[in-house]
């Protein structure tokens, strides 16, 4: 609580919760005036509220004795005090409420966008897969010398890099399926080092500073060299005359005040990845819109806006969260926390796949999308294949029950009306269980796939894919090692 002189604005009483949100003691008060705590501005606005209407209004921002903003709630009203009129000013500090308030607005504006994107997503990834893959069948049966073996070239080349920009927004709309593993995440950055210093340039210095006895996480780890990279792109391009570009690692425990300072994090033990630069740094502005797809600083052509967006899904989706410190002109540093777990890193070796070989099997196809369809039939069948399809799991279900001879195969799409492809795999898998089962989608709900995924004899595959991906996949699933071989393009 304050106590001031209407006329001069100078203090003339504090309480000891004032002194100790303030800084200054009572005998310091006393020597200040509104405009010292409210800047000048805002003191001539108080003035003028008082003398208008009596009743200011209730936010106001406030400057403390060591320089820091703080934002309070007030109530004033005129009094009596030592013979003369005063303000008694009774006021709250909700610095930390408004800015939780502001991060919960950020966050469910970002939940809306990305379940925008991965919807956009779902639909583009049908068509790519369409384009891409007819593309591909063209391309493979021109002639060397034909003219138009370039233009089917351009097509596919075209859909690969449309299929790269709907892999960004799943991954923003954290709707991408992950294959996490036990990581030590300084041998990710070392086996990177050498990449990234190809990718930030020479007159850019590349500092790694790795801490010994690093807790393990569990992600993906190609996800988590698409984080490092991201955020590598972005300091190297703060930074066009040069500079320090510093890759940190750390364990670190997050205490329950920095939580809830900090929405999108959770207290506990974590592993830190951090990314700093000393670049031309980034203003309030600029912060708040960081991680919305699209937005870019960069000039056009140089920047489609998804790379952050990218990095906050993706670790969003892996369990973790983020922190940014950034001011003009003092650089910029990402840091990165994921849940540290006590379990040993995971090695597998490389699995070596050779050509195709020609099918034999019966595989029955569920997709409700008619031109998917008609590609995967076309191309599974022309591999030797023996196809029954079906436009909706309905129709699967009565293909399968009065089928006489084996289904070794079922290829599904995740999301289909009435009954989803998890819930169809499991009712036909039940009545035959030989059959193995390979999911596809261009977007998933990520309940889904992790529950069809944990399904014995399953995999997946990311739409879009072409006719040779697809192969590829449904030879593999076959011989029994397709779960942990996916394939992307």
């Amino acid at each position: 609580m304050w106590i001031f002189d209407l006329e001069t604005q100078k203090f003339l009483a504090v309480n000891k919760a004032a002194v100790s949100l303030y800084g200054y003691k009572r005998t310091e008060f006393r020597q200040l005036r509104l405009a010292d705590i409210l800047g000048e501005e805002d003191a001539r606005r108080l003035a003028k509220e008082m003398s208008t209407s009596g009743m200011p209004a209730s936010l106001w921002r406030h400057r403390t004795k060591a320089g820091r903003l703080i934002e309070v709630e007030t109530a004033v009203h005129e009094i009596r005090y030592d013979g003369g009129r005063a303000g008694l000013a009774v006021l709250m500090d909700v610095t930390d409420r408004r800015r939780l308030e502001e991060q919960l607005r950020q966050a469910q504006k970002m939940e809306a966008v990305g379940m925008l994107a991965g919807g956009v997503a779902h639909d583009f990834n049908n068509l790519l897969t369409i384009i891409t893959g007819y593309g591909q069948l063209i391309f493979s049966n021109l002639p060397t010398d034909d003219p138009n073996r370039h233009s089917a070239e351009q097509i596919v080349k075209a859909g690969e890099r449309a299929a790269a920009l709907t892999r960004q927004l799943l991954a923003f709309s954290r709707r991408q399926v992950l294959q996490p593993k036990v990581l030590d995440l300084n041998m990710l950055v070392k086996a990177l080092s050498t990449m990234l210093q190809r990718l930030i340039g020479e007159d850019i210095e590349l500092r790694l500073v790795l801490t010994n006895d690093l807790g393990r996480v569990n992600a993906d780890p190609g996800q988590l060299e698409q984080v490092l990279m991201n955020l590598v792109v972005n300091a190297r391009d703060a930074m066009p005359q040069g500079g320090t570009l510093t890759v940190e690692t750390a364990n670190v425990n997050l205490d329950e005040d920095y939580a809830r300072s900090h929405l999108a994090l959770k207290a506990g033990p974590r592993v830190m990845l951090a990314v700093s630069d000393t670049g031309y740094g980034m203003d309030e502005s600029t912060r708040a819109r960081l991680f919305e797809p699209f937005f870019t600083t960069k000039t056009p052509g140089k920047g489609t806006g998804l790379g952050l967006s990218t990095v906050f899904g993706i670790i969003k989706q892996s369990g973790g969260g983020l922190d940014v410190a950034s001011e003009p002109g003092q650089g910029t540093t990402v840091r990165v926390y994921l849940p540290s777990i006590n379990q040993p890193v995971v090695t597998e070796d490389e699995v070596v796949h050779s050509a195709s070989s020609p099918g034999t099997e019966t595989i029955l196809l569920v997709e409700d999308d008619e031109m998917v369809r008609t590609l995967v039939r076309e191309t599974l069948q022309r591999e030797g294949y023996k196809l029954l399809d079906a436009s909706e799991p309905l129709e699967a279900r009565r293909i399968a029950d009065n089928y006489k001879g084996s289904i070794q195969l079922l290829i599904t799409d995740v999301v289909m009306p009435k009954i989803s492809g998890g819930a169809l795999a499991k009712q036909i898998v039940g009545q035959r269980p030989e059959t193995k089962v390979l999911y596809m989608s261009g977007y998933t709900d990520t309940t889904i796939i992790k529950s069809g995924l944990e399904q014995e004899n399953s995999a997946f595959l990311q739409k879009p894919f072409t006719p040779h991906a697809l192969a590829q996949k449904v030879r593999d699933v076959l011989e029994g090692d397709g779960r942990t071989q996916g394939a992307r393009k």
